[in-house]
């Protein structure tokens, strides 16, 4: 009888436990002050189905048009040496981009991408972050690694694969890394780099409000890959000062926005994730420069993620591989390259403020033309890294045993048959 009495008041107790909890919980989710981190809602009689036509579209932060002209009262707080060295790197991407174009056409490095079009996004972007914040970049970032101070004979090296490539020759062209710089080596494969970038950032949660934070760069096509979802919750859940700094071109290679996504683009996504977002005017270097600014401050401030939604044009081909004509009009490329192109933008501003003019202009583009060739031909003439030595380095601190023998036999069949193989040495 005891035993009995003894199990009825555990179960009534239990029952009183879970049903004050069940109070607690109803507590929590009908907006009860101080639940900011638990998931809250309200209780309706109104059976209310929301379509997506009621939607409002988020609006683009835009600070100067595309005649080059203030679309504000007050002038940005911009001095004129970052505006001139904004500029100065975004002309020196674009004629670089254009030489090593044009040598993957003569058939003198095997691959290439431009940023054409996108010079806006690299550059503003590149000068709100601080050195010491860490990218994880895609493939169309080689103005970020440039204004960090990559030089043109580093680019001209990893294109030609040659003694002096810091990768040792292993990685595609345009496949840029760099410890010195704070570059993550980038990936072809689409979208690794967002849950490695959440992780890195996950590192830098008590680095303090002076710390470092993550920025990680990728295309609104690569945002419907798995791997986006799955860094944006952890960056969410983890509260990890990250960027995602979505470049938004409007074709994911020849997909355009109409057969990717049905939402408001990408920046809508945040919401989802409760993460803090803006939309900006992608070909709008001030624009850029300010929406990320405030984004870096904002995450290392609170330790939260802040998802960028860059809107710009993809006026180039998506790759050397590539002929866009074959699924977009050419008309559509000039209107875009005439109305909206970032650089000629920039520059009416600039003119407009007396910070440019044609003289300028001119000895620019030609000093970096000189300076591209000049290093391209210094790496087309550098001998090629030691294939077989790299092939076993850099994956272990001392070699095991079974990759000393592979090493070893790899070695002999090359030097019984060297007419069969062509390594340099």
């Amino acid at each position: 009888m005891l035993l009995a009495n003894s199990r009825g008041m555990l179960a009534a107790g239990r029952r009183a436990a879970v049903a004050a909890n069940a109070m607690q919980l109803r507590s929590l989710t009908t907006g009860v002050s101080g639940a900011a981190d638990k998931l809250t809602y309200e209780f309706t009689d109104k059976l209310d189905l929301i379509k997506p036509e009621s939607y409002e579209s988020r609006k683009a932060y835009q600070v100067i048009g595309e005649d080059g002209k203030l679309r504000q009262s007050k002038e940005p707080s911009l001095s004129a040496e970052l505006c001139q060295k904004m500029y100065e790197n975004m002309v020196r991407l674009q004629v670089m981009d254009h030489v090593l174009y044009e040598a993957q056409r003569q058939g003198r490095i095997s691959f290439y991408m431009q940023t054409n079009g996108e010079e806006g996004i690299n550059i503003g972007s590149a000068a709100a972050l601080k050195h010491e914040d860490v990218v994880f970049a895609q493939y169309r970032e080689a103005g970020v690694l440039m204004w960090r101070g990559f030089s043109l004979q580093n680019f001209a090296d990893q294109c030609f694969s040659n003694a002096d490539d810091p990768g040792k020759g292993r990685q595609m062209p345009i496949h840029y890394g760099s410890v010195e710089h704070n570059f993550h080596t980038i990936s072809s494969p689409l979208t690794t780099q967002v849950p490695q970038a959440a992780g890195a950032a996950y590192a830098f949660r008590d680095a303090g409000k002076d710390g470092p934070v993550v920025a990680t760069y990728f295309g609104e096509g690569a945002a419907s890959e798995g791997d986006f979802h799955a860094g944006m919750n952890f960056a969410a859940t983890l509260e990890c000062p990250i960027l995602f700094l979505c470049r938004n071109n409007q074709y994911a290679i020849s997909t355009p926005v109409q057969d990717q996504f049905r939402g408001d683009g990408i920046v809508s996504r945040a919401q989802g994730y409760g993460m803090a977002s803006i939309r900006v005017d992608g070909n709008d270097t001030i624009a850029v420069y300010e929406a990320v600014s405030e984004a870096r401050a904002y995450a290392r401030e609170n330790n939260r993620p802040v998802l960028v939604e860059m809107m710009s044009y993809r006026i180039g081909h998506h790759s050397t591989s590539d002929d866009s004509t074959a699924y977009r009009p050419i008309e559509e490329i000039e209107s875009w390259k005439e109305t909206a192109h970032p650089i000629p933008r920039f520059r009416k501003y600039m003119e407009a403020h007396n910070l440019w003019d044609e003289d300028k202009e001119t000895a620019l583009r030609t000093d970096v033309r000189k300076a591209v060739l000049q290093a391209m031909t210094h790496a087309e003439d550098k001998p090629k890294p030691d294939a077989l030595d790299n092939l076993f380095a850099d994956v272990y601190t001392e070699m095991p045993q079974n990759l000393v023998e592979q090493q070893r036999e790899l070695s002999e069949q090359l030097k019984k048959y060297p007419a069969h193989y062509a390594v340099h040495h």
